[in-house]
Formats: structure tokens, sequence, C-alpha cells
């Protein structure tokens, strides 16, 4: 649990480490933040990850 910021008051919300490991030499490291990013919002709607 952590306080998220909703616009008006802190909110406890539940929180998930996520952590990437690439090697920098063959992957670029704005495609690892993208990916990243984009596995965050599936995980964060299931329904999305469905289609």
């Amino acid at each position: 649990m952590k306080p998220v910021w909703n616009g008006k008051e802190f909110v406890p919300r539940l929180m998930m480490p996520l952590s990437l490991s690439y090697d920098h030499r063959v992957i670029d490291g704005a495609s690892a933040a993208r990916f990243t990013t984009y596995l965050a919002q599936v995980i964060a709607d299931l329904r999305r990850g469905m289609l």
C-alpha cells in the first residue's frame, strides 16, 4: 500500500513494483521505457490485455 495523489487528497493504493533489465548494446533505453509503460498499462487494465 502506498499513498497516491488523486487531485484532491492522498488515497491508499496497492502498488506492484516492476522493473526491467536489458542490455544497452542491444536495446535502446527509450524503447525499453515505452515497453515498461505499456506493460504497466496492460496489467492495470486486464481487459485491454485480452484484446
